[in-house]
């Protein structure tokens, strides 16, 4: 049986949403466990600012696991597919982007589960967005809440009573009002990583979806954006 829930399992990408994920779930009183996912995609930019971050947050443990979805392909993050590049947000499509990973926040979680059970926890932290996003189907709270029901039937924990429950904090909140709360919380975020596509020297490349809603939010907050762009 599972018996504390102050230990949290915060999946950790190194972008903005997990960074402030993991820092609202140490301020609710969570022992944070960061699990950090490599996963194929085309830079390791994204595990190297999960480090980075975990040792700032002081997390009570950092797992990094790699798994290979560029055996699958279907992404432009995964497989040979140019990454969409625009000049402005607001052309950003409606539709499901190409940078869409097939299954990946439901592989994430499921990991995260098993990390969780195994370790005693009945707490997970998620950073999707439902509101300033690309469009992922996994972002909704509707997967959200479908995925925390199956984790309750799955599981050894969930069917002996102990509650699995999936904390996806950020889910309501556009880009600005994530960054004004993980600036509010101390968050560093020249250590976050945002770009589908950098350049080989490390650039952002300042027109991907990603980047453009990171300095569009940045923006809007009133902040400087500390990312290096090309």
């Amino acid at each position: 049986m599972i018996e504390t829930r102050t230990k949290g399992i915060v999946l950790l990408s190194g972008g903005i949403d997990s960074a402030t994920t993991a820092a609202i779930a140490r301020k609710d009183g969570f022992d944070v466990y960061a699990l950090t996912i490599r996963y194929g995609q085309r830079h390791v930019m994204e595990s190297k600012a999960a480090e980075d971050i975990a040792r700032t947050l002081g997390v009570c443990d950092h797992k990094i696991l790699s798994i290979d979805l560029r055996a699958f392909g279907g992404s432009a993050l995964t497989d040979a597919i140019d990454v969409p590049k625009s000049d402005d947000v607001s052309e950003i499509g409606e539709e499901i982007p190409v940078t869409y990973v097939p299954a990946r926040n439901t592989i994430f979680l499921s990991l995260a589960l098993g990390y969780a059970e195994a370790i005693g926890s009945s707490d997970i932290f998620i950073g999707v967005n439902a509101v300033d996003y690309s469009g992922y189907p996994d972002c909704r709270p509707a997967f959200v809440e479908a995925f925390e029901r199956m984790a309750n039937r799955a599981t050894k924990a969930g069917v002996e009573g102990c509650k699995i429950t999936v904390h996806a904090p950020l889910i309501e909140l556009s880009k600005v009002d994530i960054i004004r709360q993980g600036h509010q919380l101390g968050i560093d975020f020249s250590l976050t990583h945002s770009c589908y596509d950098p350049t080989a020297d490390n650039l952002a490349c300042g027109h991907c979806d990603s980047c453009l809603l990171r300095r569009q939010g940045f923006e809007l907050a009133g902040l400087a954006d500390p990312a290096s762009y090309a």
